[in-house]
């Protein structure tokens, strides 16, 4: 009597992923003097497609919202559009503290292109639950694209708390989560009561989110090492939870210095402007570009990512 051989392990079950699995968080190219770089954007946005990149959120935090205006949003859209064309989707952050805002940034990222919207919680004014889930609900009833959920209550001052969010998921159009709440334990809740796409919006939870019925991640980190993030899902996909583990554990040091530089979001991929295909510009003031040993932490910490 023959037996067959155990067959490989099979990753976790998630959702059919919206956007796909490997989405980062783009930042936004200015030029030297300071305008926006449509140009730049172009050139970025092809390169970590190319690096393997789904997706590609644009103005998010890290993207510049709160210093872009807003036809400079729908002006960014149409030129990640033009340059990535059907190969990645693309997320446009349109979040404001501001319902009728938010709507109409909403309506202009449809108009422009975009796949779907990332939707932070109202920040500053910490609104109730009952007021945080209406607003989501009129921002999903006001347009035809697919809304992912931004729950980041250390920025915003307001958690999307798992009820809430359960309520939310019975929309059509609400379909995605990126989770920075640092709530495992009800980021499963939601996993297992609803059908919501989990991303990963702390780097450092990747492939522990992806284990347990997460969808993949929306990265900050990404914009420096598109690739080596992408290697962690490959494994995983792959059945192979050892060598996913150990691709977690290669990016540590780029992300323990993104996280320890104290950079707002924007500027802590900023020392990799210049090489090559990325554009070279700084942020708006009132921010500074990194001083020297930032720049010269994240380079080798980026080289030895490299060369592993």
């Amino acid at each position: 009597m023959t037996t067959s051989a155990p067959s490989a392990p099979h990753p976790a079950s998630s959702p059919t992923p919206p956007f796909g699995r490997a989405l980062c968080a783009m930042v936004t190219p200015f030029t030297e003097a300071g305008a926006l770089d449509l140009d730049g954007a172009g050139r970025l946005a092809d390169r970590l497609v190319r690096a393997g990149c789904d997706g590609l959120v644009l103005s998010g935090t890290t993207g510049e919202s709160p210093t872009t205006t807003d036809a400079e949003k729908s002006a960014l859209v149409r030129a990640v559009r033009e340059a990535v064309g059907d190969r990645a989707a693309i997320v446009a952050g349109v979040g404001t503290a501001d319902t009728r805002h938010t709507v109409e940034l909403a309506l202009a990222a449809e108009k422009a292109g975009a796949d779907g919207l990332l939707v932070v919680t109202p920040y500053y004014s910490r609104p109730p639950q009952d007021a945080v889930e209406a607003h989501f609900r009129e921002i999903a009833d006001a347009t035809g694209l697919p809304l992912t959920l931004y729950d980041i209550p250390g920025r915003t001052g307001t958690r999307i708390e798992p009820d809430t969010l359960i309520r939310l998921a019975e929309h059509p159009r609400i379909v995605a989560v990126k989770d920075c709440a640092y709530d495992l334990l009800g980021t499963q809740k939601v996993l297992a009561r609803t059908e919501l796409a989990y991303y990963a919006g702390c780097d450092e939870q990747v492939l522990a989110l992806r284990a347990v019925g997460g969808t993949g991640y929306i990265s900050t980190v990404a914009n420096a090492a598109p690739g080596p993030f992408r290697a962690i899902l490959d494994a995983f996909e792959a059945g192979d939870t050892a060598e996913a583990a150990r691709r977690q554990q290669r990016v540590v040091p780029l992300m323990v210095f993104f996280l320890s530089s104290r950079l707002p979001g924007p500027d802590t991929p900023s020392p990799m402007r210049g090489r090559p295909g990325r554009p070279a510009g700084a942020g708006p003031a009132p921010r500074r570009p990194p001083g020297r040993e930032v720049t010269d932490g994240l380079l080798a910490a980026y080289e030895e990512l490299a060369a592993a």
